[in-house]
């Protein structure tokens, strides 16, 4: 089998048939690929939802499974030694993705036999009017968002496909492991950065991953996202995120993720002096709150 499609869901019932029907409808030969839904100990109506899509769309080959070990980690891992295809894709169940978006990614990985993983853009759906707050910098944090042109190339300078939207050979992780389970996201928790765990893991390895411009998906933002409360903890999470991250990897990774957090400090005042003088202090402070709320997490505050 060619791809193993892995969602995983924890009570996103309002989005996960639309998430497997973009995918259940791709212009790809439905033999070739089957959908793995982990399910991560959902409360809604997630079961009966899944069971309706299987007795829409039969000839798909869908999976579903229960992980009763709470955590974005764990279902993911779950997702990996389920599945059965060479190609391991990660979409999240909030998400839709583009027309095209899997024999994008196959002739990707035909065409170039070095590449051990893919991503590509990230375009927020929101569900209300989107707050003057936000900018470039905050709409990557809030919706995920992300897009490096229209050409196919590798991500550089420290960046890396979204969790949510990534592809894999499987040999990727039977050669540098699964997901770091006391990283991701677990029930409500907002602790992040397993992405970035496992994409350092590949870097180090010497690893090509590339941004595939045609792999693209539209994530879905609702209101409780854009709230003061989520911003506060999303951003403390990040912080606390690296500082479990880089202290599991060693001391020197979180003195130099300390000083990599005082030059980001200086980019964000003179981000911030930069919106002041374009008349919208409101994107400028937002970022200002940003760095702040990520600061307190890593340093454990």
């Amino acid at each position: 089998m060619r791809f193993s499609v892995i969602f995983c869901t924890y009570n996103r019932a309002k989005y996960i048939y639309n998430a497997m029907k973009s995918i259940a409808e791709q212009d790809f030969p439905y033999q070739d690929y089957e959908i793995v839904l982990i399910n991560n100990n959902s409360t809604d109506a997630t079961e009966s939802i899944c069971s309706q899509f299987q007795k829409d769309y039969p000839h798909i080959q869908f999976r579903y499974f229960v992980e009763t070990n709470q955590g974005l980690s764990y279902a993911r891992n779950r997702g990996v030694a389920e599945s059965r295809g060479e190609i391991l894709v990660f979409v999240d169940d909030d998400a839709t993705a583009f027309d095209h978006y899997l024999s994008s990614i196959d002739i990707l990985f035909k065409e170039n036999p070095s590449v051990g993983a893919c991503g590509g853009p990230i375009e927020p759906v929101y569900e209300v009017v989107k707050p003057k707050w936000l900018s470039h910098y905050t709409e990557q944090l809030i919706g995920g968002a992300l897009y490096e042109g229209d050409k196919v190339k590798p991500f550089k300078n420290g960046k890396y496909p979204g969790g949510g939207n990534s592809a894999f050979r499987r040999e990727i992780f039977e050669k540098y492991g699964l997901f770091n389970v006391d990283l991701g996201r677990k029930g409500t928790g907002l602790i992040g950065a397993e992405e970035k765990d496992l994409y350092d893991r590949l870097t180090r390895g010497k690893e090509q991953f590339y941004y595939l411009p045609q792999m693209g998906i539209y994530h879905y933002i609702p209101e409780k996202k854009l709230t003061e409360s989520h911003f506060r903890e999303l951003t403390y999470s990040i912080g606390k995120s690296e500082r479990i991250r880089t202290k599991a990897v060693s001391r020197k990774a979180f003195r130099n993720r300390i000083f990599s957090e005082l030059k980001k400090w200086i980019g964000s005042f003179v981000l911030f002096f930069g919106y002041i003088f374009a008349f919208s202090p409101s994107k400028g402070w937002k970022l200002l709150q940003f760095r702040w709320y990520v600061s307190k997490g890593l340093f454990g505050k």
